[in-house]
């Protein structure tokens, strides 16, 4: 098959290169249709019961998560001229075309009762502008009587202040976000370069339009980064420019095909999918690699370069597919998942690594039978002496001090085990940013004057209609909120209850020692006076709706919460909060459950991490089933598995001891890595089974030869994809930086495994005589298994071929 295959390939050549152009065409129109993500929190399935009821609680009560705020800590912003240019802002922001509304200081509400009409309205407390210093100080004074704002747009410790702008939803999760927010911040710097006050910013659809931002900054760099950095390790390798020139091509050329497939498949860019094309630049160039040094090594062999390149297309076609096939394993497992992002993330790498095999397999042999012969200089690679010295210390340490060797794995699988002990999975809302970045220190901003901006919801439901204006039940909601407000880490929350004390304060004249809620005597007058205004349409209804349902049965409590991390936030829920609902609400038939984006958040990482551990158990499934396929052995997937499985436990030992927590992007690291590292195996394996073949069943004169011959394309392939995976070590999210990072600590572990220990245990358990080795699968691995008779024959094959081509 591979014969034909590769006769195929170098006759019909100029028509492949012209197919591919055309394809690559279509492609490249196609990409230029590919969009961003401006949702990087759907990762709870959609049949989650708390997803479920997590949106049927936006259907009642709106989005928790669209809420942008921009915060000031200045006394200068009460002077005249300072505070209006803060009304100006505000109303500035509030025509904004996707803001639905703006809340600060400048429009501030008051309810006000009405005697003749028994019901409160609601009023601007500016309604007529400030002219001076001393009308403006009046009003602020009246400001600071109103307690329902007192830790929500006013700091009462620090005199800090907010603008809280709502977001319109259509805007939020489409294309048209980054220019709203791009008007948005553009007002907010001219406010400050007037009055020098600087502004704070936080709030999800800031965070998430700030990592939508740098996802594409990021993607376009390390594109460009990675392609300099394999450029020049192509070129140490090769020393000469067409060995960069067209291997470069063929990367760029998949990365074309891999984004005009996102959109194909109707896919967008996030913070996974981002990383494909990088990835797979990394990926490729070592099959461009493997072809090269191989048509290299048998062009100095025969002497002819068509002759050469069909060798390489024949004899190593089914190997570098199987290897291609173990590294697919490390991305397709996460299409087994029913999380989107993960899944569009395995299928479009899946579908792209095979892309990169079948163009690098057209394009390096159809342009080099075409390119001059390499030169005697391009080809002193092959015998790189300190490349040489390394391969006999490792045949020296398998031959003779295996007991060392063993030795020495299981004291680093036993500190590994130690430091994976260490490992702890937790995760931030903005998890991925680094400490020093603006979005960080901004939030720390908010978390030190306002206690956070991250949204947390709850939900109580008395189960009967007009049940939560029962004053039993309101007292009992009153009891909850004030242990609410004892958490540092939790702002003042809003609900029906604080709605009733702003309420009963404006029924006594906006005394602040009647915010409270209203007795028995006053419930049914201060209730009439709202219910009146709701009928009415005054104002009160929207505020109304926005804490209690129509049916009166459900009510809400709204909170911000710290970005304390996933394991914090779940200490918070399970030991404080929840057994403080239990003492409160039990025997009194009312139901309270926690919601929101952050609840969602913490349960999608663990769902996520979850997942992963699965799929990793999966990835060795896969990979012991190809090995198993391929070489027809139990005791083959045994070779195979155990050589891998000591890397990734002393990749998990780093990230324990380097403090490295296990989170989504770090999970993600341990199915790659096996696919990738796997490749190794199943390449060191096949040659070591083919070399017992031809060497009468001796163990060690195949292992020498193993080791000297599959060693130096292991190596190179290492340090590639070493150097390539490291680019992302330059990252700003620390989640890429951390797979970068590890990643190229996995394949360095990965040439102890497989060239040190991987060899002594064939050595120790392979006797060369329990199987009958499968020479038909063999012989596709390397060249010496063959008799000249064939090449003889294909000789006289190519030698038709040439003349058709120079004819």
């Amino acid at each position: 098959m591979w014969s034909k295959l590769a006769l195929f390939v170098i006759k019909n050549r100029r028509l492949l290169i012209l197919l591919l152009a055309v394809i690559t065409v279509f492609m490249a129109w196609k990409a230029k249709d590919v969009e961003m993500t401006y949702d990087f929190a759907q990762v709870v399935s959609p049949d989650d019961p708390e997803m479920v009821y997590f949106q049927q609680f936006k259907k009642t009560f709106g989005e928790d998560g669209n809420v942008l705020v921009l915060g000031l800590q200045d006394s200068s912003i009460y002077r005249i001229g300072n505070f209006s240019e803060l009304r100006a802002l505000t109303d500035t922001l509030s025509r904004v075309e996707g803001v639905s509304g703006v809340l600060s200081v400048t429009k501030l509400i008051a309810l006000r009762k009405d005697t003749a009409n028994q019901q409160f309205t609601v009023k601007p407390i500016f309604e007529k502008f400030p002219e001076n210093q001393r009308q403006l100080d009046s009003l602020m004074r009246v400001v600071n009587q109103v307690e329902f704002y007192k830790g929500q747009l006013i700091s009462p410790t620090t005199g800090a202040t907010l603008l809280a702008l709502t977001m319109d939803p259509k805007y939020l999760n489409s294309s048209r976000r980054q220019a709203v927010m791009n008007d948005i911040l553009g007002h907010a710097e001219r406010f400050t370069k007037k009055t020098g006050i600087r502004l704070h910013y936080a709030g999800l659809p800031y965070v998430r339009s700030t990592m939508t931002s740098k996802v594409a900054g990021e993607m376009k760099f390390f594109v460009m980064l990675t392609v300099l950095v394999m450029a020049v390790t192509l070129f140490m390798f090769f020393r000469t420019w067409a060995a960069v020139v067209f291997p470069i091509l063929v990367v760029l050329v998949v990365v074309i095909w891999c984004v005009g497939s996102m959109v194909l498949l109707g896919y967008k860019i996030n913070l996974l999918t981002g990383l494909i094309p990088s990835i797979l630049i990394v990926i490729g160039i070592p099959n461009c690699t493997y072809l090269l040094s191989r048509y290299h090594y048998d062009y100095r062999k025969s002497g002819n370069q068509v002759l050469a390149m069909t060798r390489v297309i024949r004899k190593i076609g089914l190997v570098t597919l199987m290897n291609n096939t173990t590294t697919a394993i490390g991305f397709v497992v996460f299409c087994f998942t029913n999380i989107a992002i993960l899944y569009q993330f395995g299928l479009v790498a899946t579908i792209n690594i095979f892309v990169a095999f079948i163009i690098s397999f057209i394009l390096i042999p159809a342009v080099f039978t075409y390119l001059p012969p390499p030169t005697p200089k391009q080809l002193e690679h092959l015998d790189a002496k300190p490349l040489t010295k390394l391969l006999e210390f490792f045949e020296h340490l398998v031959l003779d001090r295996r007991g060392t060797v063993y030795a020495l794995a299981a004291v680093m699988v036993a500190i590994s085990l130690l430091g994976i002990s260490r490992v702890r999975s937790v995760s931030y809302m903005v998890d991925d940013l680094p400490k020093e970045s603006s979005v960080n220190s901004d939030l720390k901003f908010f978390e030190q004057h306002f206690n956070g901006v991250m949204p947390l919801e709850i939900v109580i439901d008395t189960g009967k209609k007009r049940g939560i204006f029962k004053l039993k039940n309101l007292e009992r909601i009153d009891r909850f909120e004030k242990f609410l407000r004892t958490q540092p880490v939790l702002t003042t929350p809003v609900s029906i209850v604080t709605f009733l004390k702003a309420s009963t304060q404006a029924f006594y004249n906006d005394s602040p020692e009647y915010y409270r809620l209203p007795d028995n005597s006053e419930k049914n007058f201060v209730l009439s006076y709202l219910t009146k205004a709701q009928s009415k349409g005054s104002g009160n209804d929207k505020l109304l709706r926005s804490f209690v349902d129509s049916t009166g049965q459900r009510a809400r409590i709204s909170l911000k919460i710290a970005d304390i991390g996933s394991r914090n936030l779940d200490t918070l829920l399970s030991r404080q909060i929840q057994p403080q609902i239990r003492e409160i609400f039990n025997g009194t038939g009312m139901d309270v459950k926690l919601t929101g984006t952050t609840i969602l958040f913490t349960k999608g990482n663990e769902y996520l991490i979850n997942s992963l551990k699965e799929s990793l158990i999966i990835a060795f499934a896969l990979v012991g089933l190809v090995v198993l396929l391929l070489f027809r052995s139990v005791k083959s997937v045994f070779f195979t598995l155990i050589p891998n499985l000591v890397t990734l436990i002393l990749t998990g030992g780093l990230m324990g001891y380097f403090g490295i927590p296990l989170k989504p992007s770090t999970a993600l690291i341990f199915s790659i890595a096996l696919g990738i590292d796997g490749d190794n195996s199943i390449h060191l394996l096949a040659k070591f089974r083919q070399e017992l073949a031809v060497n009468g069943r001796r163990v060690k004169a195949a292992i020498t030869t193993t080791l000297s011959e599959a060693g130096t394309s292991m190596i190179y392939t290492s340090i590639t994809l070493f150097l390539g995976f490291s680019v992302f070590a330059f990252s700003e999210f620390g989640g890429t930086k951390a797979l970068g990072l590890l990643m190229s600590a996995s394949l360095l572990i990965t040439n102890f495994s497989n060239l040190i220990l991987l060899p002594s245990l064939l050595v120790t358990f392979e006797h060369g005589k329990d199987e009958t080795i499968d020479k038909s699968m063999l012989q596709h691995y390397d060249d010496s298994y063959h008799e000249e008779d064939d090449d003889t024959e294909l000789n006289l094959d190519r030698m038709t071929v040439q003349r058709r081509l120079e004819s």
